[in-house]
């Protein structure tokens, strides 16, 4: 059972007579989060658990494990229908499969070259722990070297690696079309940018703020879905346009703390959603009792400062217990809560409805509702499945939020440069040499090791537009910073591919009523 399995409503009934499971999981080495595959004939495979327990696949973050062994679990069960194991798979298995997956007509879900490729590369890490476990004499994934321009190096990959994949599916939102998103996927308005008629949005303002955190900050999903309420940065008189955060190492991508900046209306944003609706979330929880049995809360007593803060908190024995706070995982915050004045509250910010962690994975579900609602709202209804190619709703998910704050901010920073700063040509050549260019601050603002990613994924339809000519024509200096670049991203949108924009059928209509 996950580590949070009580937190998430199993009932108890379903462990009758397995009191002592967590002795068993512990002595055979079973972590929280680890897969068990089930053969069809519904019997454990030993060396599949053995290798969910190695060194290298529990490097893999908990989203990659979930994804590798669906994919793993896709090619047994074509082995299985074969007659046979995965430990007798041969090459001609492989090539045999990547045939049914990319382009048997009978398949009525071909997938593309980056699914392939990572299915393969979950296959590449079973094989290769096998064959140097010694349970296979060779590995049915064929490789080869291949030299790589960006390192300069020769590297080793499956020989059967797609040519056809596609880097990322990358997308972006003009300021005005992500404010137009949230208004009508998020706040419930209608086409003519009222609240529409009955709308009783679910925690509207905890999604509000999520998305505003995520498009204002460029923090990934699970570096903000997992902050904890004292990792937010506090208003204070006179504090400015923009606020400083820290993300602990163990949540990102690199294992690495990074920096992060957010805006003011967006820090109170989530002010107003924690001293409102979540407050009484929480308090209706403790009324209905909900956190009286949870076996894996961890009363936290103070949190030191400093150069490294600290989380001190009582485990369930009544243990003292310290974890420096860029140490703690996804999974311990979801477990730390503080004694309040009614009795524990969770130190996770965000939370569902029933006032316990709303988890990390779940923010898919509210874009995916929200992408539907904008569709059905702003999509004429004559031009529904009309043609595929025209869009007349924005779209967004967690990670294209990420995607719009890089191209925000290398735009706000060129426009500083060139328009705010008056810089001369020499003095910008200074300012770069002290700060580094745009292109740099913004890597650093998005955590990224690699130039590349950067300029070639993230900002790739910018990449080679003079963006000094794009702001010749410096705007009223009165007008507010998002507002009086709209006609900058509005041109970037006409002349790029892959970003989104409003046009006049999806503003609302000046004056019109319900």
């Amino acid at each position: 059972m996950p580590e949070d399995g009580a937190q998430r409503g199993v009932r108890d009934s379903l462990l009758d007579g397995w009191g002592d499971l967590t002795q068993r999981q512990e002595a055979v080495d079973v972590r929280p989060g680890d897969p068990i595959f089930l053969a069809p004939d519904y019997r454990v495979d030993e060396l599949l658990s053995l290798y969910v327990q190695s060194a290298r696949f529990r490097r893999h973050t908990p989203e990659t494990k979930r994804n590798y062994a669906t994919d793993i679990s896709l090619f047994l069960n074509f082995l299985w229908g074969r007659g046979y194991v995965w430990t007798q798979a041969m090459e001609r298995d492989l090539e045999d499969f990547e045939h049914w997956r990319r382009f048997a007509p009978s398949n009525p879900r071909i997938i593309g070259g980056s699914k392939w490729n990572r299915e393969l590369a979950a296959l590449t890490g079973l094989y290769a722990w096998a064959v140097k476990s010694g349970h296979m004499p060779h590995s049915p994934v064929m490789m080869k070297d291949v030299f790589s321009r960006s390192r300069g190096t020769v590297l080793t990959v499956p020989a059967t690696k797609a040519k056809d994949a596609r880097g990322s599916n990358v997308h972006w939102l003009t300021p005005r079309a992500f404010r137009r998103w949230a208004e009508v996927g998020l706040r419930g308005h209608t086409r003519e940018g009222l609240p529409a008629a009955g709308w009783c949005g679910r925690l509207e303002d905890r999604n509000v703020a999520f998305a505003d955190l995520l498009y204002s900050s460029g923090m990934r999903r699970g570096e903000g879905g997992s902050l904890l309420t004292f990792e937010v940065p506090q208003r204070r008189l006179g504090g400015g346009r923009y606020y400083v955060g820290r993300i602990a190492a163990a949540v990102t991508r690199s294992k690495k703390p990074r920096t992060f900046y957010v805006g003011s209306d967006v820090v109170g944003e989530i002010e107003t959603y924690v001293d409102s609706s979540r407050a009484l979330t929480v308090r209706k929880a403790q009324q209905a009792g909900r956190y009286d049995n949870l076996p894996a809360m961890q009363i936290v007593t103070h949190v030191t400062g400093g150069v490294k803060p600290t989380v001190h908190w009582q485990d369930r024995h009544g243990n003292p217990v310290e974890r420096r706070l860029a140490d703690l995982t996804v999974g311990q915050r979801l477990t730390l809560y503080s004694e309040g004045r009614y009795g524990p509250e969770p130190l996770w910010l965000w939370l569902n409805e029933r006032g316990l962690p709303f988890h990390v994975d779940s923010w898919e579900g509210v874009f995916r509702t929200a992408n539907e609602r904008c569709k059905l709202v702003l999509t004429p209804p004559e031009c529904f499945q009309r043609d595929p190619h025209r869009v007349y709703a924005p779209y967004a998910t967690p990670h294209s939020c990420r995607h719009s704050f890089a191209l925000y901010m290398l735009v706000v920073l060129n426009h500083l440069m060139d328009q705010r700063f008056g810089l001369t040509p020499e003095e910008r050549r200074d300012f770069r040499l002290l700060y580094g260019d745009p292109w740099h601050m913004v890597q650093n603002l998005l955590g990224h090791a690699s130039r590349e990613t950067t300029c070639e994924i993230y900002l790739a339809p910018v990449a080679d537009l003079q963006l000094r000519a794009l702001l010749a024509a410096a705007p009223d200096a009165g007008q507010p910073m998002q507002t009086s670049l709209d006609s900058v991203f509005a041109r970037l949108a006409q002349e790029s591919e892959g970003i989104q924009d409003v046009d006049d059928r999806m503003l609302p209509v000046r004056g019109a009523t319900e």
